[in-house]
């Protein structure tokens, strides 16, 4: 069947080559043809009522998208202080916590990319774990009027909603006719189960609302060979990427070279002819982001408490091919058990898309084949596919010992610290275009005269959305938090423990140490945490955490029942000596603990009668560790 002629304007995009010819790999916007100054007074009326249809149509879908944002993330909406949303709890006070400190960053001038607040006294290194410095800054207001929980999910919420936006966006002026085809486009590739289980905890991962942006000025430095102006605004974007998330912008570049290489297999020629302000625009950008970005990416690979690799085996977060296939944990066609053995937990469910849709893509790709864009997508999206299986070839949730692509680069540098399911996301990314594309084709034949092409438009929209029912997201779960203590969300603490110093949380958790810090806007810092950081000062490979000091270690397990509240002089000595370590001024334990008695004992004989203020029990150690 043959597309509409190359020539033919959408109602509301550019004109495009016909979707059945063998188009440019590289959309072109075509300008209007040249008009007479009567014309032009005409033309200009004419424009302002189309500007404002677009702008009302615009703001229409950013609410469509909107509201399905909220329908994921609706639950922890209806208790924000009380629950937390999504099924790994920690992730979540990790990232408040992150937003806590962001914000602490800017009222108080402190250093965005490293502290010693969390893991004291030796810190934390926020470049090589999730600094997202930038959505940190701009949630600063939310974050200290409201709350680390309200500024967490406002930041997971937004993400969904300004991801499709930014795709419908890029889409609908670049690349299809039909305004229908890229809110389909936007739809998928915010709302596909790659970025509703990332919800559940990595918003870092979510927030790709200036990655179709990056794509389509990449696109311009080869098209329009305006090498400084195109140069600078990627650069800019490459550098507000940085501090949203660096595991991204890796992401994006490796799906640009991946996109090159298709596009010099598709069309070498093109290839050549762009490639001098391709490289160009991409060095003025380079060095634009080396200027912004110098010492953060010192911290990142040689500053205090860096990192090299990622803790455990590559494969450990690999996924299967039977997991492109599956459906998704929060998928309408999922559930609890849908994902299990597939992939290592439920953040990672970065494929998912079931028999029927991974079978209507595959005949999509053959229906288009002739347009070279759809060709180079194809090409990205299995390369991405592939990369996210691990070192070894494997069906279902036994791993095989058959290598596979990703065993080449594992070791180098930068790719051993991803995790290696995430590469499915430029899947994700590619397999939404290739919809819209799909999508924009079935509009126009809908609009022809003749009733077959209506006919097979409709037969193929409707295969389409069973395709893509089953993938829509369901809302993400939610559970309660244990509320930090009156004393510390008060701010009676100030009264016990100088700003910067540190007050720890009984028994020493790790994640207790984040909420409380978090519900007191880092105004004191905490033992231990949960982070990325190094074995030791002298071995640099990544590990989860810290090793708990001894105290720690008997605390915890007092408050768990598994010691005797009993205190051997030995204990004596190190308790003190781990107070001086932390350079902590109050041990805090709630009077609500259910091992409340149990824990006092310990506490008695290792500090001294403690006290008790508000809801908690409170050890002043400010006499021996000052």
């Amino acid at each position: 069947m043959a597309g509409n002629p190359p020539d033919a304007r959408g109602p509301h995009g550019p004109a495009l080559a016909g979707p059945g010819d063998d188009g440019p790999a590289l959309v072109v916007d075509r300008p209007a043809p040249a008009a007479g100054p009567a014309d032009t007074t005409v033309a200009a009326g004419a424009a302002r009522p189309a500007r404002e249809r677009r702008r009302r149509h615009d703001l229409s879908v950013a609410l469509v998208y909107l509201a399905g944002a909220v329908l994921v993330t609706g639950r922890g909406w209806l208790d924000v202080h009380g629950r937390l949303l999504g099924s790994r709890p920690s992730d979540q006070g990790f990232n408040e916590w992150m937003l806590a400190y962001a914000a602490h960053a800017v009222t108080h001038l402190e250093n965005p990319f490293f502290t010693t607040l969390q893991n004291a006294p030796d810190g934390v290194n926020l470049m090589t774990n999730v600094g997202m410095q930038l959505p940190g800054l701009v949630l600063t207001p939310v974050t200290v009027l409201f709350g680390p929980p309200a500024a967490y999910l406002v930041f997971v919420t937004l993400n969904l909603a300004g991801t499709a936006y930014a795709w419908y966006h890029v889409l609908s002026r670049h690349l299809v006719r039909y305004r229908v085809a890229a809110v389909a486009g936007g739809l998928f590739c915010a709302f596909a189960p790659a970025l509703v289980s990332h919800s559940n905890g990595h918003p870092h991962v979510t927030a790709q609302w200036l990655v179709p942006f990056m794509l389509w000025q990449v696109v311009r430095l080869a098209r329009d060979g305006r090498v400084l102006r195109d140069g600078l605004v990627l650069g800019l974007l490459i550098a507000a990427q940085f501090f949203i998330g660096l595991e991204v912008l890796f992401l994006t570049a490796l799906g640009c070279l991946a996109g090159l290489l298709g596009w010099l297999l598709v069309r070498p020629r093109e290839v050549v002819a762009a490639a001098r302000p391709l490289a160009g625009g991409i060095a003025v950008a380079g060095l634009l982001v080396l200027v912004v970005g110098a010492y953060p990416l010192w911290m990142q690979f040689a500053g205090p408490q860096h990192r090299v690799g990622h803790p455990g085996s590559p494969d450990q977060y690999a996924l299967t091919l039977r997991s492109y296939v599956a459906y998704a944990t929060e998928s309408a066609g999922g559930g609890r058990h849908s994902a299990k053995g597939l992939v290592a937990n439920t953040t990672e469910e970065a494929s998912f898309y079931g028999w029927p849709l991974a079978v209507l893509v595959l005949g999509a790709v053959l229906w288009l084949r002739r347009q070279a864009l759809v060709r180079v997508l194809a090409l990205v999206a299995a390369v991405a596919a592939v990369l996210s299986l691990g070192t070894t070839w494997t069906w279902g949730a036994g791993r095989t010992s058959v290598p596979a692509p990703f065993a080449l680069v594992a070791d180098l540098p930068v790719f051993d610290s991803l995790v290696v399911a995430r590469f499915a996301l430029i899947t994700t990314a590619a397999v939404g275009v290739l919809l819209a594309l799909t999508v924009d084709r079935l509009a126009g034949l809908a609009g022809r005269p003749d009733r077959a092409y209506r006919l097979v438009a409709a037969l193929g929209g409707a295969a389409l959305l069973a395709a893509v029912v089953p993938v829509a997201p369901t809302p993400l779960p939610s559970q309660p938090r244990v509320p930090a203590p009156d004393f510390v969300t008060s701010g009676a603490w100030r009264d016990h423990v100088t700003p910067g110093r540190t007050l720890v949380p009984v028994p020493v958790d790790n994640m207790t140490s984040l909420y409380w810090s978090s519900a007191a806007l880092v105004g004191f810092a905490v033992p231990q945490g949960y982070f990325l950081g190094p074995v030791s000062r002298t071995d640099r490979t990544g590990r989860w955490g810290v090793e708990p000091r001894p105290t720690a270690v008997l605390l915890t397990a007092v408050g768990q029942g598994r010691h005797a509240p009993v205190v051997a002089p030995a204990d004596r000595d190190r308790a003190l000596a781990d107070v001086r370590h932390w350079r902590a001024d109050a041990l805090v334990l709630p009077a609500a603990h259910p091992r409340a008695a149990q824990l006092r004992a310990v506490l008695d004989a290792l500090y001294g009668p403690g006290r008790q203020v508000d809801d908690v029990w409170l050890w002043d150690v400010r006499p021996r560790t000052r």
